[in-house]
């Protein structure tokens, strides 16, 4: 699947299956991002619960009772794609990992993305969590409106709380 979308207009330019839903991974996390952005100030600090350490996959190998903020937690996320950061920021946006999830799949409403259920704010793999080309384009176009995830995103390097995090979107160096 693919889709090349013109933001300023909406019009498509290129799309192959542009519909069809599939599973999304990690690009899961710009919707928890963009959530967490909207939704909580940056500077606040989080302690990190037992049950959100040990997560699989990609990690930043966070500790129960470590303090950590939002901001460093976002760059840990979107740049190391920790899962166990997108877990912490859910539960302190919406007080719980369910209720985050519906959060995701409201604002996925109002961004018009019609191919797109999430079950889980990290993209490990879930029965039902699936998006469409389409519909991600949508949501990386909503989200590189807001400022804060620019900059997060478009970050080579971020070092804070004793974590340093290098971005890996090769992308980025043929800005230089």
């Amino acid at each position: 699947s693919a889709v090349l979308y013109e933001v300023s207009t909406g019009r498509v330019l290129y799309q192959k299956n542009m519909e069809e839903p599939r599973a999304i991974a990690s690009t899961t996390k710009i919707m928890t991002a963009l959530l967490t952005i909207e939704n909580t100030d940056l500077t606040e600090k989080v302690t990190i619960k037992p049950e959100f350490t040990g997560i699989e996959g990609t990690s930043l190998y966070l500790k129960a009772g470590e303090q950590i903020t939002v901001e460093t937690l976002l760059y840990g996320l979107m740049l190391q794609s920790g899962n166990d950061a997108a877990l912490v920021l859910a539960d302190h946006v919406a007080g719980d990992i369910p209720t985050f999830v519906s959060m995701m799949n409201a604002r996925a409403q109002e961004l018009g993305m019609e191919n797109t259920h999430f079950e889980n704010p990290n993209g490990l793999p879930a029965e039902g969590h699936v998006s469409s080309a389409l519909d991600m384009a949508k949501l990386a176009a909503a989200a590189m409106q807001n400022p804060d995830f620019q900059k997060v995103v478009s970050s080579k390097t971020y070092a804070a709380n004793g974590r340093a995090f290098s971005n890996h979107n090769r992308l980025l160096k043929m800005r230089e």
